[in-house]
């Protein structure tokens, strides 16, 4: 199996957090975008790819499995071990592409033998959709994943310059 593309991932919503941070370029700090409600926290650390781009528009998304949380604005170098492909329904009805892709810190003692999302117990992927799912439908919108990557097929989704 080759080994993982390393990807640096920065942190807006630290693990445990019920409040959503976006990095603001202009600004170059953090601004609260949301506050989830009561009892939906993020499982683990929830950022971004700087300099990429999305569908949407944003940086492409990460979930950083990790067996600690840290904080917003920390830039975590993970393997790249997968992506959940996902679509997302916006209020307006639009319905655009919106991946997850799924790292894992190259420094995490708890999961240094996961390379691949197929490494990963289920209930940890399940988990993750249920969360993404359920995050989206607070706000008005539907996520639905169709379809689990690997970390070949994920770093695909990199743009050119970051594979």
């Amino acid at each position: 199996m080759k080994k993982p593309k390393i990807v640096t991932a920065m942190v807006e919503s630290p693990k445990g957090m019920n409040q959503k941070f976006d990095f603001d370029p202009q600004e170059n700090r953090f601004r609260l975008n949301k506050v989830l409600p009561a009892g939906l926290v993020f499982p683990f650390d929830f950022g971004m790819i700087p300099g990429t781009k999305g569908e949407d528009g944003d940086p492409l998304d990460i979930i950083i499995v990790a067996e600690n949380g840290t904080f917003p604005g920390c830039l975590i170098d993970c393997r790249l071990i997968g992506a959940l492909k996902a679509e997302q329904t916006e209020r307006d009805g639009k319905t655009m592409r919106n991946d997850r892709l799924i790292g894992v810190p190259d420094v995490s003692q708890q999961f240094a033998d996961i390379g691949t999302l197929e490494d990963l117990p289920d209930a940890v992927i399940n988990q993750l959709e249920h969360f993404f799912r359920n995050y989206n439908e607070q706000a008005g919108k539907e996520f639905k994943v169709t379809g689990r990557l690997n970390s070949v097929q994920a770093a695909k989704l990199l743009p050119d310059e970051k594979k």
